[in-house]
């Protein structure tokens, strides 16, 4: 029988790093286009608004659905944790609790999310011009959340046993399918905002039926049983202290950038269909260090996990040089075509303007994007996510609004904002560097004995 799971204890480093992040990042590349194809598409068939809508939506979506990505990232250092140390009936039991609670909070959250936009738009100040469009697209996009929750966690099963090449299948086609009925929905039938809402939720579920087809049907030792789903309260506490810090941290992240959007909204819509542009390209550049990240978090885990703590070490220095080296081969073209990008995502020269000038600011800082990236991922890998929440949220969000609050009190410059997104990042990175040598790298013979 040929397995898809991956020993990350065993072999060349770097061949495996490569191997397991390459799938990663190519499947969030995907995630990220057809999340990007709502934007460019409203952006050219239905108006400058209706991509401002879509784009402060995103902050808003994202508060909930980065819940599920943090509880799924901390679940999955568990997953791997009992994978490495080829403890294969934890392993199992783990699956099974984390997968039964993401999808009772996944109804729930999304229930939620719904009966709460309206309070969601206010926090944002949506501008009237905006607001229908935007309260349209959140009734529907929110209901995605549940699929979300389930996605994520069946995911994470996948990643921590080192297969991440059946997620990065899943996602092309839920890709593709998305980008398709963006084209039908709002293309061809004219449904508006609404259309690429739609188009979004049901490429949603087509990726939870193929993870989820993959876990009950294959034979290796992460197989989910539905007979078996059930909360064993032990290992949930367990996956919560894992992953409720991440939970946390992505969800209070959110709620500080509908606080940024703020200050982006008084500058109108043009502002904001320009800045949502740059801010999806910020995303794309971003990817490599997101995935290497991810990687580092399941190469850590499993080694932590076989007590091999120098491989760990060593798996953590090449995520980092091959983080700065694909990060300039992709942060160097897009800040020199930066305009070519925005446009693939607005026509309107006021919003176009907006958009370069942000994606000039913040591109030549993305090494310490990549800086924050590895070292809170091998932190987190370590089984530490409490102090990755503390140091991330003190810098992305306690840094960034107090710089924000008092440069914007003295002048109201849409640059400041620009600023605070590097600003946070160096600042979450510098926090979390300083843990990670104290507490770990200086204390691993002690730390590996107690762990």
């Amino acid at each position: 029988m040929k397995k898809s799971s991956m020993d990350l204890t065993q072999g060349s480093i770097i061949r495996l790093i490569l191997v397991f992040a390459s799938p990663i990042f190519v499947g969030q590349v995907f995630q990220n286009l057809y999340n990007s194809a709502d934007a460019i598409v409203v952006g050219h068939f239905v108006g400058t608004t209706a991509l401002a809508a879509v784009s402060s939506c995103s902050d808003i979506s994202f508060l909930l659905t980065g819940f599920f990505t943090g509880l799924s990232t901390g679940a999955g250092v568990l997953f791997s944790r009992h994978f490495g140390a080829k403890d294969y009936e934890k392993l199992h039991d783990a699956i099974h609790t984390s997968v039964f609670f993401c999808t009772l909070l996944g109804l729930v959250m999304a229930a939620v999310g719904i009966l709460c936009t309206p309070v969601l738009l206010s926090i944002i100040d949506c501008p009237a011009d905006v607001y229908p469009e935007a309260r349209s697209y959140l009734h529907i996009y929110l209901v995605g959340v549940l699929f979300t929750s389930i996605y994520n966690v069946g995911s994470s099963v996948l990643r921590a046993v080192g297969d991440s090449r059946s997620p990065f299948h899943y996602l092309i086609i839920a890709s593709i399918t998305n980008i398709l009925l963006d084209l039908l929905f709002v293309g061809a039938l004219g449904m508006g905002v609404e259309g690429v809402a739609f188009a979004t939720i049901i490429s949603q579920l087509t990726s939870v039926y193929l993870v989820f087809r993959k876990l009950l049907t294959t034979r290796d030792v992460y197989r989910l049983n539905l007979r078996e789903m059930k909360i064993d309260r032990k290992i949930l506490l367990q996956v919560m202290d894992l992953g409720l810090p991440a939970a946390l941290q992505a969800s209070l992240l959110s709620i500080s950038n509908l606080f940024v959007q703020r200050y982006i909204n008084v500058f109108g819509s043009s502002a904001m269909a320009g800045i949502g542009a740059a801010k999806k390209i910020d995303k794309f550049a971003g990817l490599i260090g997101q995935s290497l990240g991810m990687a580092t978090t399941t190469f850590v885990s499993q080694n932590y996990g076989a007590r091999r703590m120098d491989r760990a070490f060593r798996g953590i220095r090449v995520c980092l040089v091959l983080s700065f080296v694909f990060v300039a081969l992709i942060g160097i073209p897009v800040y020199f075509n930066a305009e070519f990008f925005v446009r693939l995502f607005t026509s309107d020269a006021s919003a176009v303007g907006y958009g370069v000038s942000m994606v000039h600011c913040i591109m030549p800082f993305f090494f310490v994007q990549s800086l924050n990236q590895v070292f809170a991922n091998a932190t987190r890998g370590f089984g530490k996510s409490r102090m990755v929440m503390i140091c991330s949220l003190a810098g992305m969000v306690g840094m960034r609004q107090l710089f924000l609050a008092i440069v914007m009190s003295i002048r109201n410059d849409v640059r400041f904002v620009y600023l605070g997104y590097p600003l946070g990042w160096a600042f979450a990175a510098l926090f979390v560097m300083v843990y990670f040598f104290f507490a770990i790298y200086r204390k691993r013979k002690i730390f590996c004995a107690a762990g």
